[in-house]
């Protein structure tokens, strides 16, 4: 058999599989429209978004899959499938901090796929009071960078915050320096968010140490501003570059490799247990002689693993200070329950934000 007649043949069979597989999407598609009038039938305000079941779905994809196609892109291509079913049962309203172009856009569309309605918004604030008022169902916020730490503004919106966490979203960052003009020689000026200054500064140093660095509200607000000001440039995404038509002068800026920010998906529901998750929350210790370690005593006693943990002014008093921590587990776990319950007991306060599963790709 020729060459010309081998491809056929695998281009006859390619078309086979994709009749299949758009056949099989489509069912797929029915069964989530008749999940909607199941769900509907029994609660008129039923959520149609589920995390923890997206997530365990997603795992097993993962789980089972066999290549020649890697574990992530498999996930992708289902997290896309999923997002357009769903889309069928209740079109999902995400706000996200904007504007248009951010690393942020790119998380919430990374946790939801592309078939939401994705609305930019000014500050976290804003994401916030726009979730909490039924004006989106979901929100995505930045929490904290590999390399920078903690997003104080997120944390300090928990406190008084009733929305909980139900997802987390990890994505590699890569910082392009993106311009209107050719040459590293004519930059002048790089504007950027204070974060992104900070993860190129080596770079910057080195390569542009004649340039003024400017702050900017965004990424994609200093995008904007090097599009209109000549001799100018800025530090950006690859969507911003798309979106304001900007050439990449230089790929992946970042001073560190592994460079990743982590956010958070906020809602007014909370996730049941997946299988892989982890619980976030908030306390303050009495005002006594080594208060702290006698509230993380009861994590240790049951042994449960705590990652993370970060102090804020609880804006209550001078020196008054409350502490986020993150553990591995679910809160309905007994025994996370019942460490939260001895760990109650010693707090002045505690405030359980949310149980959710780990971020899946």
């Amino acid at each position: 058999m020729g060459g010309q007649d081998k491809l056929r043949q695998l281009r006859d069979k390619i078309d086979a599989l994709d009749l299949q597989i758009q056949e099989l999407i489509n069912q797929r598609a029915a069964a989530a429209r008749e999940v909607a009038t199941v769900k509907l039938d029994e609660d008129k305000d039923a959520f149609f978004y589920r995390p923890e079941r997206e997530a365990a779905i997603l795992k097993q994809v993962q789980k089972r899959n066999t290549g020649p196609m890697g574990d992530e892109d498999m996930a992708r291509l289902f997290r896309e499938i999923m997002s357009a079913c769903l889309a069928l049962e209740q079109p999902l309203k995400v706000a996200y901090l904007g504007p248009e172009g951010t690393f942020t856009q790119s998380a919430a569309l990374k946790h939801f796929g592309h078939s939401i309605l994705a609305v930019p918004l000014a500050a976290i604030s804003d994401v916030f009071r726009d979730v909490g008022s039924g004006a989106a169902q979901y929100g995505v916020v930045p929490v904290e960078n590999s390399t920078e730490g903690v997003i104080n503004h997120t944390l300090d919106m928990f406190i008084q915050s009733p929305l909980f966490i139900c997802g987390e979203v990890s994505l590699r960052i890569h910082h392009h320096l993106l311009s209107m003009e050719s040459e590293l020689s004519q930059i002048k000026r790089v504007f950027s968010h204070q974060q992104s200054l900070a993860q190129c500064r080596l770079w910057l140093d080195r390569n542009l140490p004649q340039a003024e660095q400017i702050t900017a509200g965004s990424n994609a607000e200093a995008a904007r501003l090097a599009r209109s000001e000549p001799r100018s440039a800025a530090i950006a995404s690859e969507m911003a570059a798309e979106l304001y038509q900007l050439k990449g002068l230089a790929r992946n800026i970042e001073d560190q490799p592994d460079n990743t920010t982590r956010f958070l998906v906020i809602g007014r529901q909370k996730a049941l247990p997946s299988g892989d998750d982890k619980t976030s929350f908030l306390c303050a210790t009495r005002n006594v002689a080594g208060g702290l370690g006698a509230l993380l005593k009861p994590l240790a006693e049951h042994g449960i693993s705590m990652t993370r943990i970060e102090s804020r002014p609880s804006r209550q008093g001078n020196w008054d200070y409350v502490f986020f921590i993150d553990i591995e587990g679910h809160q309905d776990d007994p025994k996370i329950r019942k460490a939260l319950d001895d760990l109650q007991d010693k707090a002045r306060m505690l405030k359980i934000l949310g149980s959710y599963p780990n971020a899946v790709l």
